[in-house]
């Protein structure tokens, strides 16, 4: 059995707290839809590479840490968070072999699926976007995951994440 150390679950810990600030900076306006989803890149990335450290339930808590910080609805992010993380580690061992073009394809449809459940929940809870206009972050997210995959990779082989 593998020994963690108690610093790597603060580096992780930190990692989704930048990704939190990240999600919550103000842009303009025409800019807001732009924004990538930060938490979701940092839970699939997390999943990908420790599945055995960060699991389904972290991203449950990570969800609920998001929804309070938002003020959304208790839950609706931790469900989306949830089922990305569920379906992130079913494939996880197939996304390490891909190249990174081909992981942001995937890391695009995960987190469609991601922007799918949420906005459904919304219109059910009586607000809901325009048109497909809540898929742009998607794109956006896909466009950024290799910078983000390097970065939190290089994050977890400097502090010795395992």
């Amino acid at each position: 059995m593998t020994q963690h150390s108690p610093g790597g679950l603060m580096i992780i810990l930190g990692t989704f707290i930048v990704a939190m600030v990240l999600s919550q900076i103000p842009l303009p306006v025409i800019l807001e839809w732009w924004r990538p989803e930060f938490v979701a890149l940092s839970v699939i990335y997390w999943i990908m590479a420790l599945p055995q450290r960060f699991g389904v339930g972290s991203a449950w808590l990570v969800g609920l840490m998001l929804d309070v910080l938002k003020g959304s609805v208790l839950g609706i992010n931790a469900i989306s968070l949830t089922i990305i993380a569920f379906l992130t580690l079913q494939m996880h061992k197939k996304m390490r072999m891909y190249p990174l073009w081909q992981q942001a394809i995937v890391v695009f449809l995960l987190v469609v699926v991601n922007q799918f459940i949420f906005y459904w929940f919304q219109a059910l809870a009586g607000t809901s976007a325009l048109g497909f206009t809540f898929l742009i972050p998607a794109v956006v997210s896909a466009v950024l995951w290799p910078w983000v995959f390097v970065m939190l990779r290089s994050i977890r082989r400097t502090f010795k994440i395992s």
